[in-house]
């Protein structure tokens, strides 16, 4: 080993030292998830297993052990005793568990390509990046850090689908398609709110100045907004029963029961037929 390779190493050690937090692994996190959303709904089944009998308990079991190793390495900065994080985590899955039923049973009521409530729990991205959304955002609340920004980017490199667990969502909520969709740390929205692809509810400014202000906008109960549409900056309002159209580009609140609708001109000209 040369001079370079050997000071290379001191450093990389020494800068290993230094980093504040250690986390579990993205796999590991990815598993978790996926395996806590087939607890909830197991409507996908493994050939291998199918027709054999669940046992819940042991499921059960298993999630919280899967959970209670991948807190190990946040022990030191969390707020209170890993045990007890651990029992408001798994306390908050019968609601988390109604939210997300009301949010399948949304899309699948709203949605005229869905044959049922099994294939949206199944098979739209919409709802893997609500689910992992609900759970990540009770993780943050009981205190864990980074491990629910974990879960969302996993649903976001599965789904397109980016929702920072920080912010507040009613229910039911329905993203439609959903690639593109970007929802950030500080916003709140309502109940009863549907998202088209490409939404974007983000901050004016990006400044770490910023970081402890509400920087994202507020969507009141029953909006709908549409595609590639973009709402932006902390004290916007979209009030309750409004429709902002496709493409909107928002920097001022709205008032309730508005449409807004981004224009365009597009022009067809037909051209002469050409004599033979």
């Amino acid at each position: 080993m040369n001079q370079t390779e050997k000071f290379f190493l001191e450093r990389l050690a020494a800068q290993n030292k230094s980093y504040r937090y250690k986390l579990p692994s993205r796999h590991e996190a990815g598993q978790f998830i996926q395996q806590l959303i087939n607890f909830l709904f197991p409507i996908s089944q493994d050939c291998l297993n199918d027709g054999k009998q669940r046992d819940l308990l042991k499921d059960y079991a298993s999630l919280r052990e899967r959970l209670d190793c991948m807190l190990i390495p946040l022990e030191k900065e969390l707020q209170r005793d890993k045990e007890d994080v651990l029992d408001a985590v798994f306390a908050s899955l019968p609601e988390i568990y109604d939210m997300l039923l009301l949010d399948a049973k949304s899309i699948s009521d709203n949605d005229p390509a869905a044959v049922s409530v099994e294939e949206v729990i199944a098979l739209y991205p919409g709802f893997m990046a609500i689910s992992t959304y609900r759970i990540a955002h009770s993780f943050a609340l009981c205190g864990i850090p980074l491990l629910p920004r974990m879960l969302t980017e996993f649903a976001h490199g599965q789904t397109g689908i980016d929702i920072h667990p920080n912010a507040t969502i009613g229910h039911p909520f329905f993203i439609d398609h959903g690639t593109g969709v970007v929802i950030g740390e500080t916003t709140h929205i309502g109940n009863n709110v549907k998202l088209y692809q490409g939404v974007t509810l983000g901050a004016t400014h990006v400044s770490k100045s910023l970081a402890s202000r509400k920087r994202h906008p507020t969507i009141e109960d029953n909006v709908v907004v549409y595609a590639n549409a973009t709402i932006l900056g902390g004290e916007t309002v979209i009030g309750h029963d409004s429709v902002i159209g496709g493409n909107a580009w928002i920097v001022k609140s709205v008032p309730a029961y508005s449409q807004v609708y981004h224009q365009s001109k597009v022009e067809v000209r037909q051209q002469a037929a050409q004599s033979s």
